[in-house]
C-alpha cells in the first residue's frame, strides 16, 4: 500500500504562463490509472477529506496497492472562509475486514488436501504481516507437506524441514494436489516450469492433479499492464486474503484427519526433514567448490558475509538478482523482515533504492540492514547513497561486480 498525492492547477485561468501550464495536465491520474488500485481529484476540501478517508481505506484492504489523490493548487492555497470551516469534517475510517472468501470453498479445499498423497503448498506474497509466517506453519504441519517459499515475500522458515524450496519442480511433478496462496503467476509457476532458456512452458503438472488457489488478487485484475500472468485452471478457486483464510483452513484439516492419517503424515513429514538435511548438506558441498576462486565466487560472497552478520538482528533489504539464490540456500531466514521479497516488477535499478527505503525503515528498530548490490543496478539511481549518507541510514552495502546487465550478455 502507497498513498500518493500529486499537485495539478485544474483551473486554466488561474495558471501562470509557462512552467505551471507545462506542469499541468487535464487528467493527472492517467499516468498511474493502470497501476493504482483507485483515485481521484477532489473538488472541495470536504471532498477531499472523504477521499482522502477512502482512498486509505482501499489501500490497506487487500490486495494491499497503490492509491492517487490529485490535488489542485486552489484547493491546497485558497483561504478558508469561516462559514465553510462550520461545515468541514473528517469522516470516521472504519477499516474493511481482509476478503475471507466461501466457507463450503474451505471444506472442499481441506479434503482435498487431508486426502492427498502427495501435497504441495506454493506460497508468493501469502504473508502480509509477522503472523501469517506463523499460520503458514501452523497448515504445513498439521499437513506434513512440503511449501515451497517464492520469496514474494518472507513466507516460511528456511531451515524449517518442510521447506523444499530447492525442490519445487520434482514435488509439483510428483503432486497430486497443489495449494497456491497469493500466488503471483500460478500459472508459470506450478504448471509450467520453463525449461532452460526457451521461451515456451511445458507443464510438469501430471493429468488429475487437483489445483486450489487463495488470492485476493482475484478482486484487483486491471488490463493494460500484462501483471495478471497466464489463465490459471483451478479446481478451487477462493477470492480471499490467503493470511486471513489460513487459520480457518487449517483448522478444517485438523478436524479430518484421523488416527491413521496422522501417522501417515509423520511418516512423510520424516521423509522431508531428511530431504531437507540433504539439501542443506549438498549446498554447503557446491558452495565450497571454487571456494579460492579469483575474482571469488557468488557463494563465497555469500557466506563471508553471513559470517559477518548472522549473530546480529539482520535484515537482507535487497540482493543482486544473479547470486544462484545462494541467500536462501544457506542463510538462516527465520524472521519477517529477514527478507524484503521480490520487487513484484522486474524493474532494472530496483535493488538500491529499495535497500535504502527499507534500511530506513529498519533504522528505528536498531536492524542491521544488509544488501548485495549489482553493479548495473546501482548504475540506475547512484544519487540514493548519498542519501543514505547524507540521513545517517545504517546499511552494509556489497557490490557483486558481474561486470555486465547480466541477462542481456550471459
Amino acid at each position: 500500500p502507497v498513498y500518493l498525492v500529486l499537485g495539478n492547477t485544474l483551473d486554466a485561468t488561474m495558471r501562470q504562463q509557462g512552467y505551471e501550464w507545462w506542469h499541468s495536465l487535464q487528467d493527472a491520474s492517467a499516468m498511474v490509472r493502470d497501476y493504482v488500485k483507485w483515485d481521484d481529484t477532489p473538488a472541495s476540501l470536504q471532498h477531499f477529506g472523504e477521499s482522502a478517508v477512502r482512498a486509505y481505506k482501499i489501500a490497506m484492504t487487500p490486495p494491499m496497492m497503490p492509491v492517487l489523490l490529485v490535488l489542485d493548487g486552489g484547493l491546497q492555497e485558497d483561504p478558508i472562509s469561516p462559514e465553510v470551516t462550520s461545515r468541514l469534517r473528517i469522516p470516521k475510517l472504519t477499516r474493511a475486514t481482509p476478503p475471507q472468501g466461501d466457507s463450503g470453498a474451505v471444506a472442499e479445499a481441506a479434503q482435498l488436501l487431508v486426502n492427498a498423497r502427495n501435497p504441495v503448498i506454493v506460497a508468493d506474497r501469502a504473508a502480509r504481516t509477522p503472523a501469517g509466517i506463523q499460520k503458514l506453519v501452523e497448515l504445513a504441519e498439521a499437513l506434513q507437506a512440503p511449501v515451497i517459499d517464492q520469496g514474494g515475500r518472507m513466507n516460511f522458515p528456511s531451515r524449517h524441514p518442510l521447506n523444499q524450496s530447492g525442490s519445487a519442480r520434482q514435488l509439483v511433478a510428483d503432486a497430486d494436489v497443489i495449494l497456491g496462496l497469493e500466488l503471483t503467476d500460478f500459472w508459470g509457476t506450478v504448471s509450467a516450469v520453463r525449461d532452460g532458456l526457451t521461451r515456451t512452458s511445458r507443464s510438469l503438472i501430471k493429468p488429475g492433479t487437483k489445483l486450489i488457489s487463495i488470492t485476493a488478487l482475484d478482486l484487483a485484475t486491471k488490463g493494460n499492464y500484462q501483471d495478471f500472468q497466464r489463465y490459471p485452471e483451478v479446481d478451487v478457486a477462493m477470492a480471499a486474503d490467503a493470511e486471513a483464510r489460513l487459520p480457518a483452513l487449517t483448522e478444517a484439516c485438523k478436524r479430518l484427519i484421523t488416527t491413521e492419517k496422522r501417522s501417515a503424515f509423520q511418516e512423510r513429514g520424516k521423509k522431508l526433514a531428511q530431504a531437507h538435511a540433504a539439501a542443506l548438506d549438498r549446498a554447503r558441498a557446491e558452495a565450497a567448490y571454487g571456494w579460492d576462486a579469483s575474482p571469488i565466487s557468488t557463494a563465497r560472497l555469500t557466506m563471508e558475509l553471513w559470517a559477518q552478520i548472522k549473530k546480529e538482528d539482520w535484515s537482507l533489504v535487497a540482493e543482486s538478482g544473479i547470486m544462484s539464490d545462494w541467500t536462501d540456500r544457506l542463510w538462516n531466514r527465520d524472521k519477517h523482515y529477514q527478507s524484503l521479497g521480490g520487487s513484484g516488477g522486474a524493474g532494472v535499478g530496483y535493488g538500491a533504492p529499495a535497500a535504502v527505503g527499507a534500511a530506513l525503515a529498519n533504522k528505528k528498530h536498531g536492524r542491521l540492514s544488509v544488501t548485495i548490490q549489482g553493479d548495473g543496478d546501482f548504475m540506475y539511481a547512484p544519487g540514493v547513497w548519498w542519501t543514505a549518507a547524507h540521513h545517517r541510514i545504517p546499511l552494509l552495502a556489497v557490490m557483486h561486480n558481474n561486470r555486465a546487465y547480466h541477462q542481456e550478455v550471459m
